[in-house]
């Protein structure tokens, strides 16, 4: 079953992020087979950014282990999150983000979190990544998207009413 886990950071978390990529790596890297997508949601498109949360959609046999993945990761032990939202996942676009393969140059990438339980088809988009509801059980209570846009703005208006989070590719960084 796919499930979103989205940790929000709390304020001043990001230096403890920091201190704590090797082990959060680690764990994620017991979940390598299991993501569909993941990384940090940020304070701006830069590389001086910092964290403002982190998101997974993965997928595990049942809420059990989805539990076991959320609550024994090494950033919510060590309480970097104010709140952790895990949700079922319902994937209507996209595979998993590696698969993605319409990158535009000058893009940046956002999560879009909408918590309004409001039914919207997902756009007919080349810069949606991944689209999905998000389930309380088997009830709707709002959908997630990962796209790639120019603007905040036109970002937005692939889901209206979502929350707009910058958001990064995430994963161990490799040697170029």
């Amino acid at each position: 079953m796919e499930y979103f886990v989205y940790g929000r950071d709390r304020a001043g978390a990001f230096p403890l992020k920091v201190e704590l990529s090797e082990q959060h790596w680690t764990f994620m890297d017991r979940y390598a087979g299991e993501l569909i997508a993941r990384g940090p949601t940020l304070t701006h498109d830069d590389e001086d950014a910092e964290t403002t949360g982190s998101l997974h959609i993965l997928d595990v046999p049942d809420a059990e282990a989805v539990e076991r993945f959320a609550y024994d990761e090494p950033y919510y032990l060590a309480g970097v999150f104010d709140d952790v939202l895990v949700r079922g996942f319902r994937k209507r676009v996209g595979t998993t983000m590696w698969d993605f393969a319409g990158a535009v140059p000058g893009y940046t990438r956002y999560l879009l979190l909408a918590t309004d339980g409001v039914d919207h088809e997902p756009p007919d988009s080349p810069h949606v990544i991944l689209y999905g509801d998000l389930l309380d059980g088997t009830t709707l209570v709002g959908q997630a998207a990962l796209v790639e846009a120019p603007t905040p703005e036109a970002a937005a208006a692939l889901r209206p009413g979502a929350d707009v989070h910058v958001w990064r590719f995430g994963g161990r960084p490799t040697e170029d």
